[in-house]
This record gives C-alpha cells, sequence and structure tokens, in this order.
C-alpha cells in the first residue's frame, strides 16, 4: 500500500469516466476489481472512499479542463 495508489486511483475517478460510472453504481465491486488487478489500498483507505460522498467524484470532475479528461484526450489524439 502507498499513498501513490490512492494518488492514482482518485486521479482516474476525476479524469476517467468509465472508471467514475463504475465506481459510482458498484463502489465496493469497483475497489475488488481494482485490488485484484494490484492496486494495493489499506482497509483504511477502502474505508475512507466508500465514506466519501459519491457525488464528490462527478462534481470534480466537471470541473476539470475536458482536454484531461480520459475520454476528450481520445478524441484530441485523433485530431493531431
Amino acid at each position: 500500500m502507498s499513498h501513490r495508489t490512492i494518488e492514482r486511483i482518485i486521479g482516474c475517478l476525476l479524469t476517467d469516466k468509465g472508471v467514475r460510472v463504475k465506481f459510482t453504481r458498484s463502489p465496493k465491486r469497483t475497489l475488488a476489481e481494482l485490488s485484484e488487478q494490484g492496486w494495493e489500498l489499506s482497509r483504511l483507505e477502502v474505508d475512507a472512499l466508500l465514506a466519501t460522498e459519491i457525488t464528490l467524484w462527478s462534481d470534480v470532475a466537471a470541473r476539470i479542463d475536458p482536454r484531461l479528461q480520459r475520454s476528450s484526450r481520445k478524441t484530441h489524439d485523433d485530431e493531431a
């Protein structure tokens, strides 16, 4: 477990709509899948993510420049 992992997961929740939607619909399952993929989180970190108001992720993501969003990056790359 490392602080870097939690930073990466928060980054994914804010910039990757697919991960965000999946997490919003099923937070426990999404975190379990990330764990199965090797993303190590402590019980404390899992509990903290689950305790965070679920709408926060979409609210913050809406304030991030679209060019930093995963789906927008694909479109931007296609234009280059």
